[in-house]
């Protein structure tokens, strides 16, 4: 609603008037981008101080200021100085993120090593030591913007100056970042008598290009809050933007949290990633004595469907991208060819798929974020360990495999842990990687991979077998065993946590042989070892049972289907299988036994288990057990693990 008037805005009306202060805003910071986007500007803003010494602010646009370095709207249009604070902050913004690119461009150009495509140990050993911070750098990182300048190499014949010769300055984004301005241009408060309601009070302007202030009026705006923003919260101005034809608000806001504790921690929560099973974890505790103990057998996140979306997605991306390059060489920068309307419909396809491609995995992360926590939550844990995959890349094990593994969204799964665990107070570490799924979680022994528990001698990656039988006989599903030896380095290596200065995140970044010795996983459950080989020959059994007859006759009823059982024998068979829960065979069941192997002849007469064909159902006498937060049962087959 206008202030002044009292008119009401629709939805349409008020996305078109911030869409016009947005597009003032972008056009000024992507100036002021332009200007200054070289070494010597990024270098004097980087350095945090002034020509005079005094050091810069924090505020990027307060920091602008104070070099200089302005901005102004086209000729003839009048906006307000919290417009060009607004356009300065992203500028600032921007050329501060692009000091620690330009740093490492600069160290993997001053080492450029013989073959950009393999680098030897010596090689990598001078860009670790000539990048800031290089040594907990990922590989990931270093590789990727080797690949970049050697595709500069390939196409101009020299290698780049600088990484502002490598990049051209980044996009301006078409959004109004409200916290750069103070109340004359925005304020925002909670309405009165429902707190989950907020009024939001901003000038907007009246046209596209306007020439004086009062072409721009005050606009009250209610936002509604979700359930998840407290009702004591500190609301702070938001971040406008404009998503499918609407405003949306990234609103922030603080409020109290428990604080988290880097040691003490007796109760962890060990996560595992994986390819099909996205996240496996299970909670571990640590006894007064030193000894480590599983609680219970664990649970798996399993996202097939989505992921089997995102894929169709990446392949439908891929093909359009083919089809606009395609189309671009044909065109040749004539933009009177005829072929330019398709190629600008390619390009709005493109865009709209990486949109949606955007969207799933931001749902795919919120998913596997409020389930881990959730899992943390139900087990009494107060800190969950992840694995630091930062620097793992995919290699060698199929086109398709490496494809997924590079386009897994764990970074964002880590960030929303994060941020979710710290609302509940539980801390989250990452932990090295190294051996989590080669060793056995209860003797360290390197393990055995097979393809399933029933092919013992088929090589495989999903299922573990320790191959120390006479002391330990641990075995089940590698990502099982994995979490666990998560849970346990984590517990062992409480002293040797740290919080990172740069992103203020908990981390270990070794492994000491001396503790790694005492993480291992003590069985809760006594297995039984006695000797069950034959001994005699099997009983005979006769073929023919006695079967079982009715001691009083049937009484009588209607004939037909209708009715009670009939006088006589009583079978005992099922006429058809048994429906399964879901179709996947998980791995506490057997395979699938394969089909005659002669082409055209009949099946295998071997035995074919009931329920078991064709990823019908559970075997009959293997069913999966549900995750559950308590001592597992006696039984030999507790430290198989869960597949729900």
């Amino acid at each position: 609603m206008v202030e002044n008037t009292g008119e009401v805005l629709s939805a349409a009306v008020l996305a078109r008037r911030v869409g016009w202060a947005a597009d003032l805003v972008s056009g000024m910071a992507a100036d002021l981008l332009a200007e200054h986007w070289n070494a010597a500007d990024v270098d004097v803003l980087a350095s945090g101080a002034d020509a005079s010494g005094r050091k810069l602010p924090s505020s990027a646009w307060m920091a602008l200021r104070r070099l200089g370095w302005t901005a102004a709207p086209a000729g003839g249009v009048r906006v307000n100085d919290r417009i060009v604070r607004m356009a300065q902050e992203q500028a600032g913004r921007a050329l501060r993120s692009a000091n620690w690119r330009a740093e490492l461009t600069s160290a993997v150009l001053e080492t450029w090593p013989g073959d950009p495509g393999k680098r030897t140990p010596e090689e990598w050993d001078q860009v670790r030591m000539a990048i800031p911070g290089g040594r907990d750098l990922p590989s990931v990182v270093i590789r990727s913007r080797t690949r970049q300048i050697d595709a500069f190499v390939a196409m101009n014949g020299r290698v780049p100056a600088d990484v502002f010769e490598l990049e051209a300055p980044p996009r301006a984004a078409r959004m109004l970042l409200l916290s750069a301005c103070d109340s004359q241009q925005a304020a925002i408060e909670r309405g009165e008598g429902d707190p989950q309601r907020a009024l939001l009070r901003l000038q907007l302007p009246t046209r596209s290009d306007p020439c004086s202030y009062q072409d721009w009026t005050w606009v009250a705006c209610p936002v509604p809050l979700p359930p998840t923003v407290p009702p004591s919260a500190v609301l702070h101005l938001p971040t406008l933007r404009i998503t499918g034809g609407k405003v949306r608000a990234d609103l922030a806001y603080t409020h109290a949290v428990p604080r988290t504790s880097r040691t003490g921690h007796t109760v962890a929560l060990g996560v595992d990633w994986g390819l099909n099973t996205l996240l496996s974890a299970g909670a571990a505790r640590l006894h007064d004595d030193g000894h480590i103990t599983q609680l219970g057998a664990g649970a798996q996140f399993r996202a097939a469907g989505i992921l089997t979306k995102q894929h169709r997605l990446r392949r439908l991306s891929e093909h359009l991208h083919t089809k606009a390059d395609h189309l671009e060489r044909l065109i040749d920068a004539d933009e009177q060819h005829e072929l330019s309307g398709r190629h600008e419909v390619l390009r709005d396809e493109i865009r709209f798929v990486s949109d949606r491609r955007s969207n799933l995995n931001a749902a795919l992360a919120r998913a596997a974020a409020r389930w881990s926590v959730d899992q943390a939550i139900a087990a009494h844990a107060t800190v969950i360990y992840l694995e630091d995959l930062r620097s793992m890349e995919a290699g060698g094990m199929g086109r398709t495999h490496n494809t997924r593994m590079s386009h897994t969204v764990r970074g964002q799964i880590a960030d929303r842990i994060r941020h979710l665990a710290a609302e509940a107070g539980i801390a989250v570490v990452t932990v090295p990687p190294r051996n989590t799924s080669r060793h056995c979680p209860q003797c360290l022994t390197p393990l055995r991979h097979r393809k399933a528990p029933d092919r013992p001698t088929a090589r495989g990656w999903k299922w573990a077998i320790c191959p120390d039988r006479a002391r330990c006989g641990w075995q089940g599903d590698r990502d099982h065993g994995a979490w666990q030896r998560i849970a346990a380095r984590g517990l062992t290596h409480q002293a040797k946590t740290v919080t990172d200065r740069a992103t203020g995140q908990m981390v270990i970044r070794a492994v000491v042989d001396k503790l790694e010795t005492t993480a291992v996983i003590t069985p809760t459950t006594e297995i039984s070892r006695a000797d069950r080989s034959k001994t005699g020959p099997t009983r005979r059994r006769t073929t023919r049972p006695a079967p079982r007859r009715r001691r009083v006759p049937s009484p009588t009823g209607p004939s037909g289907s209708a009715g009670k059982r009939p006088e006589g024998h009583a079978s005992t068979g099922r006429k058809t299988l048994p429906r399964a829960a879901h179709r996947h065979q998980g791995v506490a069941t057997i395979s699938t036994p394969s089909p005659s192997l002669r082409p055209g002849g009949p099946p295998s007469s071997r035995h074919r288990p009931r329920g078991a064909a064709l990823g019908a159902g559970f075997h009959l006498h293997a069913h999966a057990t549900p995750p559950r937060w308590a001592d597992p049962m006696r039984d030999a087959m507790s430290g198989m693990g869960s597949l729900s």
